[in-house]
């Protein structure tokens, strides 16, 4: 069996940099059983033996005050064979208070001391010897970011297990606790089963400290009634006697022991001037929030505008040339021309198409991500953000996400990874569809233009404004009710030293963030896909499969069924609904769709390009992409409504008009506002409902998706009646 190895340690101290370190390209991606929590694992060779490593849940401490800790507690009692613990040694106090607790543990432990470079030019003399006395266990010096270290460090793990058992360390917590403790551990010793769960001393501070996990572990014990009574009454005894809560006394007094091994191991240093001088700005109380503000829209820049040349030129070469290739091999094997080559390339291409679509906005928006968190910046963002963001239930990091959104909906589900518990990455989840995402915009600007030409900016102004009003209000709504946090966490944020980001460490996780939402993703958006050029491919007016117009499809059927329950709202039209329906495939095609409906698109003229054609216009559509992202960094500010083609032609837009006039029955303005409300607010593209399936499960999928469409359609119609009330439109 392969013996496994826990990464353990504090957020921020370079434990990512060991973990690809340790094991390279072999790493995997997934969530923990029964979790929506993301889960690293890996595997290292050393001395002949394979070792699977576990990356566990940045902690401070085996008293969790989070989910996630409290899957790093769960995992770290079922005794894995080695435990690698990462320390930083330039603050080497504050990490070993985690450190104390798994030696108490009993489990075989080897500390890694990272960041021994910070902790030289601070000064700071680690006697790791000495150090690694008072702990019972290895203390290995390390470099993560640069690999330093590791090789002694995966030794150090292969000879802790060669050990045949550990003695556990037993913290002195003084006479009053202590005296408590041992009618504890009395009680455990005379129960087998819950003496067999961990060493009693261990078992008795857990307990007594109030520790879920632990507790509702015993409690299924047998005899572990009679345990928890006795830790009841100790904690009662103990809050009794010192005034203080019995968590907190036991904190205080492994604190002070804590002090007394960092000081005897390690000198005093000075702290990092530079990174102290930037903190003045950046976390200041006042400068923190623009400078935030600024850095995260530098994010949404690039996500959007930097990586859209090559989310184009995606497009064009799945669109263009691997569709030929498609057509051209189905007509060599018989197959082309009919419904098999609808099937495959407006069907199969069409899905993949749209996930290949999404990737350079994927890769932009992880990089700039990796590259913030491991330049140190990402706690001071949460530090910035979190009073503001706490008003509305969440913390100040679920700011980033809701940021990205107004780029692309998919990505920014994705970045609610960076949240820490399961209720904010839910309750951000729900948040960010309703920020306007960039694929909308060619929406509001073909109607404002249509109806609002005086006003268009103002009007595509109100879009976004509107989309983050409702994203607050569902927040507040949500986060008193379903998701109501009785007991939150505490903010707990340690802020490292500002550093340069390893380049080793940014690509591991652009790479298994990226090819994550290709895999989860890539199946839903393929069926939906499919299932679209069915409902298009299906006659039911006439006409014979694969080759029907429109509006005698089952598409267009469809659409004619559903548009009674959009006539409050002014868009009783079936063009109206079928271009929202196909909305779902992506708002991009929205236009496109009404594009073709009220004015037909023609068929390309010319004969078909050969193969060393599309090669070329491949090879040259990645040049122009890669020249077009390098001509857009310099502009880098602001968003420019007016500067988006929605490809329609004034005859076009005649007919659009007219649409509107004749279903809302002579307000078309007011309708074509209601219908962009519409758009901003409902359910986003297939590719963000299969994001949000992925990473919350098809039950909250559902109720995203539901409630997205209620509140669209009631804000559509309060707009519409509204407006008629008022004599608007």
């Amino acid at each position: 069996m392969t013996p496994t190895v826990a990464l353990a340690g504090n957020p921020n101290i370079g434990k990512t940099s060991l973990f690809n370190e340790l094991t390279g390209a072999h790493q995997h991606v997934g969530n923990w059983p029964g979790k929506t929590v993301e889960r690293q694992s890996g595997e290292f060779e050393e001395g002949g033996h394979r070792f699977a490593v576990v990356d566990l849940p940045g902690i401070y401490g085996l008293v969790p005050v989070s989910a996630e800790e409290s899957i790093a507690v769960s995992f770290l009692l079922d005794r894995p064979d080695v435990v690698i613990t990462v320390v930083d040694a330039a603050n080497l106090e504050r990490s070993l208070h985690l450190v104390a607790q798994i030696a108490e543990l009993g489990l075989r432990q080897v500390v890694a001391c990272n960041m021994s470079d910070v902790a030289a030019r601070r000064g700071i003399e680690v006697d790791h010897e000495r150090l690694g006395a008072a702990l019972r266990t290895r203390v290995v010096p390390t470099v993560a970011r640069r690999g330093e270290g590791v090789g002694e460090v995966r030794a150090a793990a292969a000879a802790a297990l060669s050990r045949p058992g550990v003695q556990p360390l037993v913290v002195d917590y003084g006479p009053v606790i202590e005296r408590y403790l041992s009618t504890v551990v009395a009680e455990v010793v005379e129960n087998a089963e819950v003496a067999a769960l961990a060493p009693a001393h261990w078992l008795a501070v857990q307990l007594v400290a109030g520790e879920e996990t632990v507790h509702e572990r015993v409690a299924a014990l047998a005899g572990g009634a009679a345990v928890l009574e006795a830790a009841a009454r100790a904690a009662d005894g103990i809050a009794d006697d010192t005034g203080l809560d019995a968590g907190l006394a036991v904190a205080e007094r492994r604190h002070v022991w804590v002090h007394r091994v960092a000081e005897q191991s390690a000198g005093a240093g000075r702290g990092s001037l530079w990174s102290q001088r930037l903190d003045r700005v950046l976390t200041h109380r006042w400068l923190g929030l623009p400078a935030f503000l600024a850095v995260m829209w530098l994010v949404l820049k690039i996500t959007t505008d930097v990586t859209a040349p090559f989310l184009d030129w995606v497009d064009a070469v799945v669109s263009g040339p691997l569709s030929r290739w498609a057509a051209a091999g189905l007509g060599a094997s018989g197959l082309g021309g009919g419904w098999v080559e609808g099937l495959v390339v407006d069907g199969v291409l069409a899905g993949v198409g749209g996930v290949l679509a999404f990737v350079p906005v994927l890769f932009g928006l992880y990089l700039t991500l990796a590259v913030l968190e491991d330049s140190g910046y990402m706690a001071r963002a949460a530090l910035v953000m979190d009073r503001a963001m706490r008003a509305v239930g969440i913390p100040g990091k679920a700011f980033l996400p809701m940021m990205v959104g107004f780029g692309c909906t998919v990505p920014a589900i994705y970045a609610t990874r960076t949240l820490d518990s399961h209720r904010d990455r839910l309750l951000t989840g729900l948040m960010v569809p309703f920020m306007s995402c960039s694929a909308r915009l060619p929406v509001y600007v073909l109607l404002a233009s249509i109806f609002f030409a005086a006003h268009s900016g103002s009007v595509v102004f109100a879009m976004y404004l509107l989309g983050v009003v409702v994203a607050i209000l569902v927040g507040l709504v949500m986060g008193r009710t379903v998701l109501r946090d009785d007991d939150p966490a505490p903010f707990v944020m340690v802020l490292p030293d500002y550093r340069l980001p390893n380049v080793r460490t940014v690509w591991t996780l652009v790479k298994q963030r990226t090819w994550a939402f290709i895999q989860g993703a890539g199946t839903m958006i393929l069926g939906a896909s499919v299932a679209v050029w069915l409902l298009l491919a299906i006659p039911v007016g006439g006409g014979s499969f694969g080759d029907t117009e429109v509006e005698d499809s089952a598409f267009g059927a469809v659409a004619g069924a559903v548009s009674p329950l959009l006539e409050p709202a002014g868009m009783g039209a079936w063009e109206q609904t079928g271009a929202l329906m196909s909305g779902f495939v992506a708002k991009e095609v929205v236009v496109s769709t009404m594009s073709q409906l009220y004015g037909g698109s023609g068929e390309p003229d010319g004969p078909a390009p050969g193969f060393a054609d599309d090669l070329a216009e491949i090879g040259s559509g990645f040049l122009d992409a890669a020249w077009g992202t390098v001509k857009s960094i310099p502009g880098l500010v602001g968003l420019d409504f007016t500067d988006v083609d929605d490809g329609t032609t004034d005859a076009v837009d005649g007919r659009i008009r007219a649409s509107f006039e004749q279903a809302s029955g002579g307000h078309g303005a007011l309708a074509a506002l209601a219908f962009m409300v519409f758009v901003l607010l409902y359910t986003p593209c297939m590719a963000a409902v299969a994001a949000f399936r992925h990473e919350f499960g098809s039950r909250w999928m559902l109720v995203s998706v539901l409630g997205q469409l209620g509140i669209a359609w009631l804000m559509a119609v309060l707009v519409f009646q509204g407006g008629r009330l008022l004599g608007l439109g």
